[in-house]
């Protein structure tokens, strides 16, 4: 299936996705008998499109007024990411649509060999442990769950407990993450115990890409992106995070602050640990550091004040036409006092301070996209941030626990540039999700 400009042209399904539609099919397939899928693998290889599709099929053509659910890492998320282009391609099939956003829950209904048939499936959330209550008390005949690797593992053993119809069978998407996740270690490494096909897919099995597209999203990501995202495969995030950052990314002005689209200042702050201070210039979408600010009350023997703090973002703002100054949200007592010092830019107009978007691995994952790209960029002078480029590295105790988190140690100037990245990427409409997890950029 391919976007045509707000229209869909249905593309011939390849073998892979075939399977994906006929597998519970009595009398057709061999896996009919299994109690659910799991389709893991690449981003961009065609899993949710056809895995919802097949669901509802599934659903219509098995039950009448039943109860099934939905879920991604949040009600949002998931409408835009599966539900958005469902309910054109059901209504296409001749499905009846009929969707309550208040409740969230969404009617589908048609007439099937004489027969009408009408089932209810309603959307979840599993962003958090407290997200397994919103299940409680629910009874269905089957649940897909969209980027499951993305949700906790209580959620998902709550949901799969509601299922208690006869006939019930269970739907699971995701792309890869460590090979000690909890979905890993408890479903695929379990499969046959769980009784589900497991199916792995490509960049090739999604029949809509071109070569010139998957040869684009290859020079994307490197390390340990490049292996979970482009070749589906769970492996530990080890060693250098930005190993794709070389001599190539320090470059003396691409171009001018003037020629820039917007200037902003992002920063991370510390008392006994450093502050940073970035100023950054964006143009046609490329990231330039033009200058840094660190100062460490550990290092000089001396602990800064807030003020002290604000009075060197005063100087480090200077005659340039800073638009915004994103900061550490935990930042909370210097985060007022900048808003108090009413700081103006050189036309005069009040510079405002941002709570950075903080979500550790969207960030990073922006920040080398950008970085592979040749799009993020920092002046030769910044030699804090080249230090820390060369060390920033995976927490490999984290990792052994299933999750992925830097090392908290030479982080201070890559928290600075993952917020300015993301964040500045997400106010400007710059910024998409990858599959719910990564980030994907003009």
């Amino acid at each position: 299936m391919k976007n045509t400009g707000g229209q869909f042209k249905f593309i011939p399904f390849t073998r892979k996705q075939r399977k994906v539609l006929t597998w519970w099919m009595e009398g057709i397939s061999p896996y009919a008998d299994k109690d659910g899928i799991v389709c893991d693998g690449a981003i961009r290889s065609g899993k949710t499109v056809i895995m919802s599709l097949s669901f509802v099929i599934w659903l219509m053509d098995t039950f009448n007024y039943c109860n099934f659910g939905m879920a991604g890492k949040t009600i949002g998320s998931f409408r835009r990411n599966v539900l958005f282009k469902l309910k054109i391609i059901l209504r296409l099939r001749g499905y009846k649509v009929k969707e309550h956003r208040t409740e969230n829950y969404m009617t589908i209904s048609k007439t099937i060999d004489g027969t009408y048939t009408e089932n209810y499936v309603y959307v979840f959330g599993g962003k958090d442990e407290s997200s397994q209550d919103l299940v409680q008390g629910f009874t269905s005949a089957g649940f897909f769950f969209d980027e499951v690797a993305l949700m906790p593992e209580s959620f998902v053993n709550q949901a799969v407990a509601r299922c208690s119809e006869e006939g019930r069978k269970l739907w699971f998407n995701c792309n890869p993450e460590g090979p000690y996740h909890w979905f890993f270690l408890e479903w695929i490494k379990k499969i046959d115990i769980k009784d589900l096909l497991r199916l792995h897919f490509t960049l090739d099995d999604n029949p809509s890409l071109s070569k010139r597209t998957k040869d684009f999203y290859k020079r994307m990501f490197t390390g340990v992106f490049f292996k979970r995202f482009i070749l589906g495969l769970w492996v530990m995030a080890q060693g250098i995070i930005f190993d794709m950052f070389t001599e190539e990314n320090v470059v003396s002005a691409p171009f001018t602050k003037k020629q820039s689209e917007r200037l902003f200042i992002s920063c991370d702050y510390g008392t006994q640990n450093p502050c940073t201070f970035g100023k950054y210039g964006v143009l046609k979408g490329h990231y330039h550091l033009f200058e840094s600010y660190y100062y460490c009350g550990r290092d000089k023997g001396v602990q800064k004040t807030d003020s002290m703090y604000a009075d060197d973002m005063g100087e480090f703002i200077g005659k340039d036409d800073i638009k915004y100054i994103i900061i550490d949200p935990s930042a909370t007592s210097f985060i007022a006092e900048l808003r108090k010092r009413n700081f103006k830019n050189s036309n005069d107009i009040k510079v405002k301070v941002i709570k950075a978007s903080n979500n550790v691995m969207k960030g990073i994952q922006a920040l080398a996209i950008k970085l592979q790209a040749r799009k993020f960029t920092i002046e030769p002078e910044c030699i804090d941030d080249a230090k820390e480029f060369a060390s920033y590295v995976w927490d490999e105790k984290a990792t052994l626990r299933g999750i992925d988190t830097p090392l908290k140690t030479n982080d201070h100037c890559m928290d600075r540039n993952r917020y300015a990245v993301y964040t500045d990427m997400r106010m400007h409409h710059k910024i998409t999700k990858v599959s719910g997890r990564g980030a994907r950029t003009e």
